[in-house]
């Protein structure tokens, strides 16, 4: 498996290479494509990509043709009926980690390392800091997904950015796009992956992303405990229950604790979205360090 996938990423930056040269000599890319890649060329749909040489080229989206997909997990319909949601109460963070080696664990990832960063905050001289979390924000119009130039990372009906790790090439678009810098790159540890066979056991809305070599992950709002009505585990471990996570189409949100109306929470505690201003519409939503719970410790 690992070989074919290999090949199919030669086989595409070869297209690339072929067609940026084509593009470069003003010559159509049908002429210099060698029998292999026309041979591939049904669909007709173009797909636009940058050369190596910087020029906007366009190949077809036949020769994007990874060997393991997971379109029949239907991982990209999402689940009915929901529109995830999550509220971090910054007034509640002691920058306890739990909620960080949790994800670590859910996800398969190395003791080290998380698809959530813990910020120290402090706005002004004169304020006092506080802690901030921050995982991916799920934009409602993420720029991410826009900048993706072989559609693989997407926008479920349930809310969620997901990625498919068997379809993108690592580019790292998305990564520079995304103003929350909530991706990251495996460069190459020893991570899980899914096989084939795991997946083939898998049921629909269970899995977003896999580990894979050379290209990007993030946090996926744990779908395959959302379809089983369970809470993501950042949520469940953080022991002063800052995570509230939940559907607004339900307008109900849980830490595990206490079940809160979504509108009305946001309300009665100033809510608000971080960087508000560029339009990006985050589901992720915090309540103002007000009457906190814990000193600030370096």
């Amino acid at each position: 498996m690992e070989e074919k996938k290999s090949n199919s990423r030669r086989n595409f930056l070869k297209a690339g290479l072929i067609t940026g040269a084509a593009a470069t000599v003003g010559l159509g890319s049908l002429d210099l494509l060698s029998k292999e890649e026309t041979s591939k060329i049904k669909t007709g749909k173009k797909i636009r990509l940058l050369s190596p040489e910087g020029k906007i080229v366009e190949v077809d989206e036949s020769v994007i043709n990874p060997s393991v997909t997971t379109a029949h997990l239907n991982i990209r319909e999402g689940i009915p009926g929901k529109k995830f949601v999550m509220v971090l109460d910054l007034a509640k963070c002691g920058n306890a980690g739990k909620c960080k080696e949790a994800c670590s664990k859910m996800h398969y990832l190395p003791e080290d390392r998380s698809y959530i960063k813990i910020f120290e905050m402090k706005d002004a001289e004169a304020t006092a800091p506080y802690y901030m979390p921050a995982n991916c924000f799920h934009c409602d119009d993420p720029p991410c997904v826009k900048v993706c130039p072989v559609d693989a990372t997407f926008k479920r009906e349930d809310g969620i950015v997901a990625i498919d790790n068997e379809r993108c090439i690592g580019c790292r678009f998305c990564m520079a796009a995304c103003p929350y810098t909530a991706r990251v790159f495996n460069w190459g540890e020893e991570q899980y992956k899914m096989t084939v066979e795991d997946m083939k056991d898998m049921k629909p809305h269970e899995m977003c992303s896999s580990h894979v070599l050379g290209t990007v992950e993030k946090c996926d709002f744990c779908p395959g405990k959302a379809v089983k009505g369970e809470l993501p585990d950042c949520v469940n471990a953080c022991p002063n229950g800052v995570f509230y996570f939940g559907d607004e189409n339900e307008d109900t949100v849980t830490n595990g604790e206490e079940t809160l109306r979504f509108k009305e929470l946001l309300k009665n505690r100033a809510g608000y979205r971080l960087m508000e201003e560029l339009g990006t519409k985050p589901r992720v939503y915090y309540l103002p360090p007000v009457n906190r719970l814990f000193p600030f410790e370096e």
